[in-house]
Parts: structure tokens; C-alpha cells; sequence
């Protein structure tokens, strides 16, 4: 690994987490409505989603999920595979009943809900503390959602907030890419 890049992004994460903290709930709670918006609004054919449960920073795409599933949609979330040390998705039918705490204090499906394979779905949303517009993204640090990244089908939706879009990132090898990036007042295709 390179050391220098490895510095780069632990010091834009940090950045990035105080800037998050800053946002009130209020602001978080209106921009999470302007990015389900968009995003319903640009891919309304998505038949298979693989969603993400949002942390408290993270812009909640939530209600989207909800709606998706009463619209009949196959909707998906990532969980934790203990056995494999990695993330694999699941199939959700029932928020009610089908959601639990995952390892890392995440939601995510419970054990009784059927796995779907990486490469069965039309759309993943994808979340970042920040995207840049050749659609590289910095992650929490663990490489979890590069991995998925690396096997998951269909086409890869970063969603941040406005100022988590920057111009460029540091990246390694390893860095997987998203296809576009959604934020509450743009959506836009990465710069090849």
C-alpha cells in the first residue's frame, strides 16, 4: 500500500466525518428527500436493488426502499457473512420482520431471508463519504464495499451529499468505481 495515499485518505475521511457531524437533522432530513427524488426520478426501471441501510451521517434512502418494495420491486440489502469474513445481499419482503443488527451495528437482513447472488441486480445504491467525478469513492477504510463493488452487477449509484462530491480523490488499485453519483441537487454519470 501506498503510504502517502493511505495518509491522504485517513486525513479526507477525517475531514469528512467533522463536516458530516456538523449537519442537523433537519438539513440531513430535507436533503435525504431531495436525493429520493432524484434518484426515483432517473431510475424507475430498476427491477433488482441492492440498497444500503444508512448509518446517522449517511443520507437516508430508506423511504425509497420502502416504497420499492410496495411497488413490487426486488429490493436487497447487504449482510455480513461471518463464516466468509465478507458481505453478501439478501432479499428483503417484509421491513417489519425482516430486518435485524447486523455485526457492525448496521441493519441488515435477517438470516431467514433468501441470499441473492452480487450479479443478479439492475442498480446498486452505494454509499461514500465522498465520490469524485471519475467515480472513485473513499469508503469507511475496511474495503468492504469495494469487494462488493468488484462482484455486483448492474449499475453502481454513489449517493452522498453535495460537498462529498470533490473534483478528485486519492485511490489504489483496489478502489472500486461507481458509474454515477447522486447527490440532492445533481445526479451525473462519472468522467471516463
Amino acid at each position: 500500500m501506498d503510504t502517502n495515499k493511505h495518509s491522504l485518505k485517513s486525513d479526507l475521511r477525517a475531514h469528512i466525518r467533522a463536516r458530516l457531524e456538523n449537519i442537523s437533522e433537519a438539513v440531513r432530513a430535507v436533503e435525504s428527500i431531495e436525493l429520493c427524488e432524484r434518484l426515483q426520478a432517473q431510475i424507475p426501471s430498476a427491477h433488482t436493488i441492492l440498497f444500503f441501510a444508512p448509518l446517522p451521517d449517511e443520507l437516508d434512502v430508506w423511504p425509497m426502499l420502502e416504497m420499492s418494495l410496495a411497488l413490487g420491486t426486488n429490493c436487497a440489502l447487504p449482510f455480513f457473512d461471518a463464516e466468509k469474513k465478507t458481505y453478501g445481499a439478501k432479499l428483503l419482503k417484509n421491513l417489519a420482520t425482516d430486518i435485524v443488527i447486523g455485526k457492525f451495528g448496521v441493519r441488515e437482513p435477517a438470516a431467514s431471508c433468501a441470499e441473492i447472488a452480487l450479479n443478479q441486480f439492475d442498480l446498486v445504491l452505494v454509499p461514500g463519504l465522498a465520490f469524485d467525478l471519475s467515480g472513485n469513492r473513499l469508503g469507511r477504510g475496511q474495503g468492504f464495499y469495494d469487494r462488493i463493488l468488484a462482484e455486483a452487477s448492474g449499475i453502481k449509484c454513489g449517493v452522498a451529499h453535495n460537498f462529498q462530491l470533490l473534483e478528485n480523490l486519492p485511490t489504489e488499485a483496489h478502489d472500486a468505481k461507481v458509474d454515477f453519483i447522486f447527490t440532492p441537487s445533481r445526479g451525473m454519470r462519472r468522467n471516463k
